[in-house]
């Protein structure tokens, strides 16, 4: 009979509702590995979710800890991400058994950087390669203040990351993030696990769909930019209807829509209408300014949605560049749509993406392929 598997899993946030891009690879892999038989011990830092019951079904136990906000978590040596999350309970807690650590993003490795780990078997999940994405937001943000706090925290992160390579396993969310940390700082003991996603009950939706849409928080500044862009490079001379669809638009996206024909803005619609939307739409048009991680919204798009136009930057190493139409210029993107628009998705594509997509986002293969990576076997599922 096999004996019990216990699991540490540190999150940077509280982990349900499932309600940003953030938390979905958290969640359900929680609940996937729950699935096997493993007993989880969550720690997550609270800054503003809350408690939540649901977590219960799924761990052992749950364990909530404050993050430290503002200058309370500044550090001149750490990330701001990593500093705000040096808890001294958590080290307390996770020094109290020989059970195994994963540690959810660069964010929780502050005990790892330490060396207060070093007799833990660690495993850290790189949500992205950070010091490049807030490089990337710093480009993207428009406020000053943001870009300055955004160009420190990249610095600050290219040091931080480079140090860490040889203290744990790591696993990145696509083979692009994975090689950049072979390359730029030599990682050695680090795989490739795709995210764990929900378990899409998938439909065709006919051949048409109505418009095409743009979704996504757009309270973060990558997401604005690439509305903005869109408004202003791609449907500025169109009739096609353009739907805008996310959290939080800021009033000067609001003012910017509000002076453009064809577009719509559908702000913070709850997860069945943003469903409903993706099912309706024609073309998902996702163009990113963001080429690290990999974006939850597209695989969300090309579940459940017809036709999705990205650029490269959106889906390189992600291999799902088979499943959309890529386009890299202003003048191809408007071909591109316009092709698309007018295009049938037939019965024939959605099968065809679904066997690859189920290919690489099947949650019960992945789970167990993190068990026989964690503990060198594979356990059978509980049901």
């Amino acid at each position: 009979m096999l004996s019990e598997k216990h699991l540490h899993i540190v999150c940077l946030d509280v982990p349900f509702p499932v309600d940003y891009g953030g938390v979905f690879d958290l969640f359900y892999k929680i609940k996937s590995l729950s699935n096997q038989g493993i007993k989880i011990h969550l720690h997550c830092f609270e800054y503003g979710r809350g408690e939540q019951a649901e977590l219960n079904k799924y761990c052992t136990e749950v364990i909530y800890y404050p993050r430290l906000q503002g200058h309370n978590g500044f550090s001149f040596t750490l990330p701001y991400i990593v500093a705000s999350r040096a808890h001294k309970d958590l080290l307390t807690n996770l020094m109290k058994d020989e059970h195994p650590v994963l540690l959810e993003g660069i964010h929780c490795t502050h005990f790892l950087h330490s060396g207060e780990l070093k007799d833990k078997k660690v495993f850290v999940r790189l949500h992205n390669v950070e010091h490049q994405y807030y490089g990337q937001l710093h480009e993207a943000s428009t406020s000053l203040v943001k870009k300055m706090y955004y160009q420190w925290e990249s610095k600050q992160l290219k040091k931080y990351e480079a140090g860490l390579k040889d203290k744990a396993t790591f696993w990145t969310v696509n083979e692009k993030d994975r090689q950049s940390f072979i390359n730029d700082f030599q990682y050695t003991n680090i795989e490739n696990l795709p995210p764990f996603m929900p378990e899409y009950k998938t439909r065709w939706n006919g051949e048409k769909g109505n418009y095409c849409l743009y979704h996504g928080n757009l309270s973060v500044a990558e997401n604005e930019k690439a509305a903005i862009w869109l408004i202003e490079n791609i449907f500025d001379d169109m009739e096609i209807p353009f739907v805008l669809a996310g959290k939080k638009p800021s009033e000067h996206l609001k003012n910017i829509i509000s002076n453009a024909k064809n577009i719509c803005l559908i702000e913070d619609p709850d997860e069945a209408a943003m469903q409903e939307l993706i099912k309706k739409a024609q073309v998902n048009i996702l163009p990113s300014f963001n080429s690290t991680g990999i974006k939850l919204k597209l695989i969300n798009a090309l579940f459940n949605g017809r036709h999705c136009l990205v650029n490269t930057a959106g889906v390189e190493g992600t291999n799902l560049e088979c499943c959309c139409t890529i386009a890299n210029s202003t003048e191809a993107m408007k071909e591109n749509l316009l092709k698309l628009y007018d295009q049938c998705y037939t019965m024939y594509q959605f099968e065809h993406r679904q066997e690859h997509l189920r290919s690489i986002f099947d949650n019960t293969t992945n789970a167990k392929k993190m068990i026989g990576w964690i503990w060198g076997e594979e356990l059978k599922s509980k049901n």
